[in-house]
Formats: C-alpha cells, sequence, structure tokens
C-alpha cells in the first residue's frame, strides 16, 4: 500500500494550473486565484502621517516634560498642514499628514491646556522622534509587488491592491469539478427509501467541499449500478470540467464500474493507500468526448474516485482532493496547517496504517476523541473541529503531544 503522503505527492505531480485568465473588478474578485503578480502606483502611505490623535510637535522643543507650546494650526485628515515654526505645535487628528518641521507626534492624552489658554497646548511627555508617526511608503512604495501570482483574494488581499491604486486584477478562470455518486441503494433526501437503502450525505457534503474551494461545481447525481451508465456519465462530464469526482465504486465487487469504466473512457490506477478512514482512493483520467484523437493533456480530464464511506468520502477529500484542485487553480498546495496540541484521551489500538481521527478542543485546550470512529459515523466529523494525524504503529495516553489539523484549514 502507498503512504498517504506518496499518494498526494503523485497526485500533484501531475496537477498543473488552469491557463486561461479573466480580468475582474476588484469588488467580483473576492475568493478567486490571482494569475499575475501586481505592483504598487502610490507609495502606502502616500505622506508621513499620524497614526494618533494629539498634537504634531518638534522635539527639540519638547525635550523636557511640561513644555507649553503655542498651537498654531489644526491638521484634520484630508488636510495639509503648514511648516511648523519653532516653538508651536500642530492639533493634529488621526491619518493626517505630518506637517513639516514636525518630528513626533504627542497623543491627546499626555497633553493638558494651560489654564485661561485654550491656544497653547502643554505636553506633559518628552517625544521621541518618529513617535506616533506612519512613514511615507512603510506598507506599500511605488513600483512595488503588492501581491504575488497564485495568491488567492481574501477580503484583506482586496483592501491591500485597493490601497495600492488599483481597480481590476487578473485572476485565474474557476476550476470547474464535475461530480456523481454510484450506488443504486442510494436516495436523495426527499424522496422514499428504497429497502436495504440510505440517503445520499456524500453529495452534499462533497459538493459543498468543491464549492468551498471556489470552484465550479456540477452536479450529476446517481448513477445507476451499470458499466453503460457509469460510462455515458464519465462522456458527459469530461466534456466542459478539469476534474471529475465520484463517491463509490472504486473497490472490486462485481457491481463497482468506476474501475473498467474510466479503463474503458481513459486511464486509471487504483490505489490502496494506508490509512484510516479511507483506503480505495482511484487516480486517472477521461478522454474528452469531443477530442478524442488528440494527445494533448487539454484532450483529458482528470478524474479522483472517493470511497463510498461519508467519513472516508470526507477525510480523502481534505487531504487527496483538496490539494489537487489547490494547484489547478495556481495555489499553494503544501501541507494542511497543522498544530502540536495536547491529546486528552487515549487510543491504544495502534493500527499499521495512518489513522485521522475526528477530535475538538476542549475548555482545557486540550483535545478531545470522538468515541466512534468509524468511517460510516458522519457525526464525528459534524461535531469535531479537527483531525488527529497519527502515524502508523502509533498508540496514544492522554498528556501525549499529537499532530492536530483543524477543518478550518481544510475547507478554504
Amino acid at each position: 500500500m502507498l503512504t498517504a503522503q506518496q499518494a498526494l505527492d503523485h497526485l500533484l505531480s501531475h496537477a498543473k494550473p488552469v491557463h486561461e485568465t479573466e480580468t475582474l473588478a476588484m469588488q467580483t474578485a473576492l475568493g478567486r486565484v490571482l494569475a499575475e503578480s501586481v505592483s504598487s502606483l502610490v507609495d502606502v502611505p502616500p505622506l508621513d502621517n499620524t497614526s494618533m490623535d494629539g498634537y504634531a510637535v518638534r522635539t527639540r522643543d519638547t525635550n523636557t516634560p511640561g513644555q507649553i507650546l503655542a498651537i498654531t494650526q489644526r491638521i484634520p485628515a484630508g488636510s495639509m498642514g503648514t511648516e511648523l515654526k519653532p516653538g508651536t505645535a500642530a492639533r493634529i487628528f488621526t491619518g493626517a499628514p505630518v506637517p513639516p518641521g514636525a518630528d513626533a507626534v504627542v497623543m491627546q492624552e499626555d497633553c493638558s491646556t494651560p489654564e485661561g489658554a485654550s491656544d497653547q497646548v502643554q505636553v506633559n511627555i518628552a517625544p521621541t522622534s518618529g513617535q506616533w508617526i506612519r512613514r511615507r511608503g512603510e506598507d506599500l512604495t511605488a513600483g512595488k509587488t503588492a501581491l504575488t501570482a497564485g495568491t488567492f483574494l481574501r477580503p484583506q488581499e482586496l483592501g491591500v491592491a485597493a490601497s495600492a491604486g488599483l481597480t481590476h486584477l487578473t485572476v485565474r478562470r474557476k476550476v470547474r469539478v464535475a461530480a456523481f455518486f454510484t450506488g443504486d441503494e442510494l436516495s436523495l433526501p426527499g424522496e422514499a427509501l428504497k429497502p436495504g437503502g440510505i440517503y445520499n450525505s456524500n453529495r452534499d457534503t462533497l459538493l459543498a467541499c468543491i464549492k468551498s474551494l471556489g470552484c465550479d461545481a456540477t452536479d450529476f447525481g446517481i448513477v445507476p449500478d451499470s458499466l453503460a451508465a457509469t460510462r455515458e456519465t464519465l462522456r458527459k462530464a469530461s466534456k466542459d470540467h478539469d476534474l471529475i469526482i465520484t463517491s463509490g465504486g472504486v473497490s472490486v465487487g462485481e457491481e463497482d464500474h468506476i474501475k473498467p469504466a474510466v479503463t474503458a473512457e481513459g486511464r486509471l490506477d487504483l490505489w490502496q493507500i494506508a490509512m484510516k478512514p479511507g483506503k480505495p482512493l482511484a487516480f486517472g483520467a477521461v478522454r474528452k468526448s469531443d477530442n478524442l484523437n488528440s494527445n494533448t493533456s487539454e484532450a483529458e480530464t482528470w478524474f479522483i474516485g472517493l470511497p463510498g464511506n461519508p467519513v472516508s468520502s470526507f477525510v480523502t477529500f481534505l487531504l487527496f482532493v483538496r490539494p489537487f484542485i489547490l494547484k489547478l487553480q495556481g495555489r499553494d498546495a503544501g501541507l494542511p496547517q497543522s498544530y502540536p496540541m495536547r491529546a486528552d484521551f487515549d487510543w491504544l489500538k495502534a493500527d499499521r496504517r495512518n489513522e485521522f481521527l475526528r477530535v475538538k478542543i476542549n475548555a482545557q485546550g486540550g483535545l478531545d476523541l470522538f468515541p466512534n470512529q468509524s468511517s460510516g459515523v458522519l457525526t464525528s466529523a459534524s461535531w469535531g473541529d479537527g483531525l488527529v494525524d497519527c502515524p502508523p504503529g502509533k498508540a496514544l495516553k492522554s498528556g501525549d503531544m499529537v499532530n492536530y489539523i483543524p477543518f478550518n484549514a481544510l475547507l478554504s
């Protein structure tokens, strides 16, 4: 069996970013991936300015506490002051440009008004040069790279671009992902359950995972357990998508048609991965129906087949499909963010496989374990807020430090 890392390395060695781009107005670029690095059009901030309400002064006039200065100007944000004369101060407000001649700002809490002298200020501390002043260009300088290609655009990145004077950004097009689900036992919520049937939870879980990564998702629904139906769905899904994801049917039973269907329509590797939950994972490619005679990579749609058990499907999506999609998007597909944390539970039945245990942070700053770690118990993932990456052959005792991967690092 492959290790989880070997399987991931193999997947990522094949993924290449989509190359089509589009230019979007800033307000519509949220959740997209920057295709081209962008530089600032201006210095940010454009001038030295104050980070506090207070008084702009010359430190040579205020080198001892208690100095009284004449207030000769008032500078709100958006206004320009005049040169500060010796022995004077300027009333200044957060964000306003520091007037020429001033080299410090004293916040108003450190000043007072001499009795009967509203046009004067008493500076009750001796400020240091540069105090409470934000220097021109300390955030960005004109021509400096503001955002690099491959950046996932969150609200803060859009703010950086706006501060740099940019109005539009060139982004990669959205990755297009098709999904379908196999199993004659499956019904959709709202339908009557078939004899011996179950509701399809993987459909809503995986489609939500796909959309959470900023992809366009197409739902091809539940496909009957037949080779012909599976092949026909693969042909339809391959046409306009970058990746096809399925759940179920990747074992070797008589009713598992994914392997022969993908082999007939393209190429497939079926892996056994030394992990729990999970194990079977299929990876390959399906020929696009309108490019049957082409040998270019654009003539194929990638295929990843996940196991059918709900937790296995969810966890393998997070650990394998997510980084594959990130690389298609042109994003960093490195290891998920993880933290050393204390296990407040015993896990004494060490497995030869790499186990991913559903856990939740408790009020004491440790991790509690969901009592039922079966791959069919999806409530363990809903109850939990992350996974413990437990190495092969490793038993855990309460108090041990473990590697914790939060779900919120795996769903964005």
